[in-house]
C-alpha cells in the first residue's frame, strides 16, 4: 500500500492564511483530525484528535528534518486514513531534533491492523526522508498541489 493510497485531495490541506493558518501542535493535530475524519464517515474529529494527543504526550511524533507523523488506532475505523498538512510557517513539534515542524502527515487505522499500520509509516517516513522532496512540497501553494507532488513522486520510486 502506497501513502497515496490512504489519502484523497480532500485530506491534504496547506496551512494558509486562505485555509487557516496554524500555529501551534494543537491547532495541527485539531487540523489532522478533521482531515482524517472527512476521510472516515461516522468516526469523529474529537475523536480523532483526543487518539492523536494520546499519542503525542507518550512521545513526540516529529521525527526530524521538518516532518512529524501523529498516528494512532481506534475502534469504528475499518480502513487506514492518512491526512498531509503543510505548514509553510513552521510549528514547534517538539520533534526529536529540535527543530520546528512543516510537514505532518498522519495516519489513523483499526485496532486489529498493526503490522499494516507500521508498514504504512515506513512508507510514509522513507517518502520524506528525500530533501529535495520535502522542499516540492513545502512549495504546493494547496492541498490539491501537495497531494499530487506526492502521487507523482511515489509513481517514480521503486519498493
Amino acid at each position: 500500500m502506497q501513502v497515496r493510497d490512504i489519502l484523497t485531495a480532500h485530506q491534504v490541506s496547506v496551512a494558509s492564511e486562505q485555509e487557516g493558518v496554524v500555529r501551534s501542535k494543537t491547532d495541527a493535530l485539531r487540523r489532522l483530525a478533521a482531515l482524517l475524519a472527512a476521510g472516515q464517515p461516522g468516526v469523529k474529529a474529537d475523536e480523532i484528535e483526543r487518539v492523536l494527543g494520546e499519542r503525542e504526550r507518550l512521545q513526540s511524533t516529529g521525527v526530524g528534518s521538518g516532518v512529524a507523523i501523529p498516528h494512532g488506532a481506534m475502534e469504528g475505523v475499518d480502513r487506514l486514513i492518512g491526512a498531509v498538512l503543510i505548514c509553510p510557517k513552521p510549528i514547534d513539534f517538539d520533534a526529536i531534533d529540535g527543530a520546528p515542524v512543516s510537514i505532518l502527515v498522519a495516519v489513523i487505522g483499526p485496532k486489529r491492523a498493526t503490522g499494516e499500520h507500521l508498514k504504512t509509516l515506513a512508507r510514509i517516513s522513507r517518502l520524506l526522508r528525500d530533501e529535495t522532496f520535502r522542499r516540492r512540497l513545502l512549495g504546493a501553494s494547496t492541498g490539491r498541489a501537495a497531494f499530487e507532488l506526492i502521487a507523482a513522486e511515489e509513481g517514480r520510486s521503486v519498493s
